[in-house]
């Protein structure tokens, strides 16, 4: 996942999720076509949490929401009722009038008999912008909201652009996003996400 500026003047602030082409072997007994998940289901901050608001130099909105986002409903070591990873994320916009809050809410599916073995907050993003991936942009409308009126690509000093990762390649096996948030750090608005090992 990544945040990213588009647009033809580079001013609309997105979120990109990267998705996998063939679901894992792994995967394959808990999520399967005939394997009954639910409807995944959105997670986001509360609207009224001021404690999470971090202040930001931009012209739409003045601060953002940092507060953490995970699914209540998957704990370490729960029952085998299932655990909730993130296929999706959208930004948005709180408006109270003298301030405008940035936002960042994920979506949840439920993967049914696992359970989390370990997590972790990774704060150490991968810069891999140059490396092509095919990735899905799944903000809806949020692009729109958030666009802002200003010619060339002056946002870019607010924004860290590059790519949160970890998968099959970074040991001890196969990690899975189950929890993210936004922050501030030295004026850049940065993307931070929370990893799951699972037990299946």
């Amino acid at each position: 996942m990544r945040l990213t500026l588009e647009g033809s003047k580079s001013n609309r602030l997105c979120i990109y999720l990267q998705h996998l082409t063939n679901l894992p072997k792994i995967l394959l007994p808990c999520w399967d076509t005939h394997v009954a998940i639910g409807a995944p289901k959105w997670q986001g901050p509360e609207e009224q949490d001021s404690r999470w608001f971090e202040p930001v130099k931009w012209k739409n909105f003045s601060h953002v929401s940092t507060a953490p986002i995970e699914c209540p409903e998957t704990f370490i070591g729960d029952d085998h009722s299932g655990v909730y990873i993130v296929t999706g994320a959208q930004l948005g916009v709180w408006d109270f009038g003298s301030r405008n809050v940035l936002y960042m809410k994920l979506l949840y599916s439920r993967l049914p008999g696992c359970t989390i073995r370990r997590s972790l907050w990774d704060h150490t993003p991968n810069d891999k912008l140059n490396k092509k991936v095919n990735c899905e942009n799944n903000i809806g409308d949020a692009s729109s909201v958030i666009g802002e009126n200003i010619i060339g690509n002056k946002l870019a000093k607010f924004v860290d652009m590059t790519e949160m990762s970890k998968g099959p390649q970074d040991p001890p096996g196969h990690w899975l996003v189950t929890g993210g948030k936004l922050g501030v750090e030295k004026g850049r608005i940065v993307l931070r996400l929370k990893y799951s090992l699972l037990n299946y």
